[in-house]
């Protein structure tokens, strides 16, 4: 198994060149993040050659938050703006070689947002091509984020079938499809071929994957021996600090 540091919860407080460093100290195999735009491609680029560690995706911006947006992709009216930070975040990626970009829909709801995302995923899958990027979608409660658009593994399936784009996949988070839907295993197994990435944290407390409800120790190895190849993401809370929470990597590892 392969573990990327997401630096969005982890090593929060430190810049993103440093925390790079702490999850090559660490001994994740890879990192992703959030939104890395306060430091410069060319200096996360650095710090990655440094580490030799992998970027395995950023997302897009989350937008005015103040105005409830986080994302803009399904947002009718904000199309130009939604474009350019799909921009934004593919030259970034491609700058420092990220393999994914998560294009967030947004806090919105009804038909014209369904056909309004599909464009704007259309046209990020198609630039983000010439870099061999994905574009990633993904699915999260509303328990934590009420409102969001993209709120189930369904419509995320429907969204990928019906553009048919070969770089358009599915970020199976198992926080929220726990918190959603529940059925891991099946679930998984069902959507495997459009999964591009995978993220877990402990169930409902969002806190290291030993923890809670989801028996991670058996899901992971169960993932791999279906036929995922990919890293999994750990985007959990810390209980403390990142450092005292870290036995379970070499155990899962192991």
């Amino acid at each position: 198994m392969k573990f990327s540091a997401n630096l969005g919860f982890l090593w929060k407080a430190l810049r993103l060149p440093d925390a790079i460093q702490a999850a090559k100290a660490a001994g994740f195999d890879a990192v992703e993040c959030h939104a890395p735009y306060d430091t410069t491609a060319n200096e996360c680029a650095a710090a990655l050659k440094d580490t030799g560690l992998p970027m395995v995706g950023i997302n897009t911006s989350f937008g005015n938050t103040t105005q409830n947006e986080f994302g803009l992709a399904a947002l009718s009216g904000s199309e130009a703006k939604a474009k350019k930070d799909i921009d934004t975040a593919v030259a970034y990626a491609a700058t420092i070689g990220a393999s994914n970009v998560h294009v967030l829909s947004g806090n919105t709801s009804g038909v014209a947002a369904l056909e309004t995302y599909k464009a704007n995923l259309y046209y990020a899958a198609t630039i983000a091509a010439a870099h061999q990027i994905t574009i990633l979608i993904e699915p999260l409660n509303p328990f934590n984020n009420p409102g969001y658009f993209m709120n189930s593994t369904q419509l995320a399936a429907k969204v990928i079938n019906d553009l048919a784009l070969p770089n358009l996949k599915l970020m199976f988070d198992c926080y929220h499809v726990q918190l959603l839907e529940g059925n891991l295993s099946n679930r998984f197994k069902q959507l495997l071929p459009m999964i591009g990435h995978v993220q877990i944290a402990s169930v409902p407390t969002r806190n290291e994957p030993t923890l809670g409800e989801v028996a991670y120790e058996r899901l992971l190895p169960a993932m791999y021996d279906l036929g995922y190849t990919g890293y999994i993401g750990a985007e959990y809370k810390p209980a403390s600090t990142v450092e005292a929470g870290l036995s379970w990597l070499e155990a899962y590892r192991g």
